[in-house]
This record gives C-alpha cells, structure tokens and sequence, in this order.
C-alpha cells in the first residue's frame, strides 16, 4: 500500500483495478475492491492495521465487475451512483463467470464461480458529500465511461480518484460509453479546477496529465473513426477491424495482446450498434 498524500493510500498489487482507502477519524472510506475472493481477505486484512475509527464504508467508482465482484466480502456499506444502483437492479442476484470475452481483468481469475453481488445501499444522483471527521470527501457524477461513473475528490489533499475515465498503458471500456461526455469530463480534468490535483486512475494508480491527454486524444480519435463508420453505414463487424488498428495506439505486453483486442472488440461493437446500427441494438447492462 502506498501513501499518497496526508491519511490517503492505494494499493495497485491485486488483478482487477487500482484500489483506494483514506483513513479519518470515523473509520476508513475504502474505493473498490478487488475481484479474487483470496485478493480481498488479503486487503481486508491489510485494513485491519490501520488504527482508524471502527466504521467502513465503501465507494464503487462504477459498476464495473473488475471493481464490484469483490465488494461483498468487504462487509461494509456500499455507496455509489444512483444508475449503478440502477444496473445492479437489472442483474441477476448472482454473477456467474461465463458469456462473452469482454477483455476485463476477471475473466483470468480462476475457479471465481458464483458470486452474489452487493448492491449499492445508498445512491447519490449528481453530488454527495461525506463528513468523517477529516476533510470533506466530494463524490462528483462524471458520466462517459459509464452512466454512473464517479470521482472522488479531496479537495484539501488535492487528489482525486476518477476510476476507468483514465487507464494507463490500456485500452479503455466503451461498451457503455458515452464518448463526447467522457472527452468533456477529460477536458475538466485537464483544466483549473484539478490544477496540482493528484490524479488516481482506476487501473494504473497515479497518472500525469499527459496520462490524461493521451486518454483523450484516443477517445476523440476513436470517435471520429466510428462516426466516418456510421456515416458510410458500415455494418457492425467493420469495428473489428478498426480494434484491430487502435491496438496499436498501445505498448502492451505481448501477454496482454489477446485481453486488449477483445476489450476493444467487444466495446466498439457494442457502442457502435448503439450509436449507429438502433434498429439492431439489444439491451446491454449498464
């Protein structure tokens, strides 16, 4: 685990996304957990330490399963977005590893089996705030990876968690995307309100802005790529190839190769039969 400022840590060491907790006085406001069962006893584990007050309560960034499967072992209040309350609402009770390769980190973990989700219990729609004793931590709607994507932001330590707005060295998640608000979120990142901010990715843990601006320029240039697309009205297939091409925007490992390109496979398809194909679209979960 690593301090990152005054009583705020990541741990960036478990498959799945980069994790947070920040310690004050009421007890640890944890981001995440992490999607292995044996990965979460560890972190809990690694929590019990931390000489903070005796309440936990847990933020999930989205409703990513990279970020959510894990959630309920962590035994603890769950706060998110009102539209991730929502898409838990439209999942089966259980999560079962099978369908189809979506490129995300819990399809490598072994033996994951079935797994009962832990919904959120409490849900915000644009802005809430928590008051823990310590600074105020801010929880800001920030829509465009997914509909109910969120930031954490500590204004007075200057950091700020934006989970899958800004992965490093990855293709992101667009299969849920909204791709013009997710660019215009990046331009606020980018801008003076996050000047001298830390800025914590969902899987990379601490990004520069340069991070960030590589995040949007891809963005911008994969939506142009899928309106000329659209505008040709290509069929859905033809974002395979164009995967295929924006793979290598990416140094990834050679390990890494498959998982990336089915990422991208499966998320430009999907968006592109949103945006472009509406008469072929199927209900996607959120």
């Amino acid at each position: 685990m690593d301090a990152i400022a005054k009583n705020v840590y990541i741990e960036d060491r478990y498959l799945g996304v980069t994790l947070g907790v920040i310690a004050q006085p009421r007890g640890l406001v944890q981001i995440d957990a992490p999607p292995a069962p044996e990965d979460g006893r560890s972190w809990r584990a690694s929590l019990m330490g931390m000489g903070s007050g005796p309440e936990r309560v847990l933020i999930n960034l989205d409703a990513h399963p990279d970020r959510t499967l894990g959630v309920r072992a962590m035994d603890c209040t769950v706060i998110a977005h009102e539209k991730t309350a929502v898409a838990f609402r439209n999942r089966p009770n259980t999560f079962k590893a099978q369908g189809d390769e979506t490129g995300s980190n819990w399809e490598a973990i072994p033996g994951l089996g079935s797994v009962r989700w832990a919904p959120p219990e409490i849900s915000f729609l644009d802005t809430m705030t928590l008051h823990w004793g310590g600074e105020p931590i801010i929880l800001q709607s920030r829509t465009g990876p997914t509909p109910g994507a969120i930031w954490v932001v500590l204004p007075e330590a200057k950091v700020v968690f934006v989970g899958d707005a800004v992965l490093k060295g990855q293709p992101p998640f667009l299969a849920h995307a909204d791709l013009p608000a997710w660019i215009e979120a990046l331009n606020v990142l980018q801008g003076p309100d996050f000047k001298g901010f830390i800025v914590v990715s969902g899987r990379g843990g601490v990004v520069t802005q340069q991070v960030v601006k590589t995040q949007a320029d891809f963005l911008k240039k994969a939506l142009e790529k899928m309106e000329k697309l659209g505008g040709k009205k290509a069929a859905s297939g033809a974002t395979d190839k164009l995967a295929d091409t924006l793979l290598k925007e990416f140094k990834a490992p050679a390990a890494r190769q498959k998982q990336y390109l089915h990422r991208l496979r499966y998320g430009l398809g999907h968006y592109y039969t949103r945006h472009y194909h509406p008469a072929s679209r199927h209900t996607l979960e959120e």
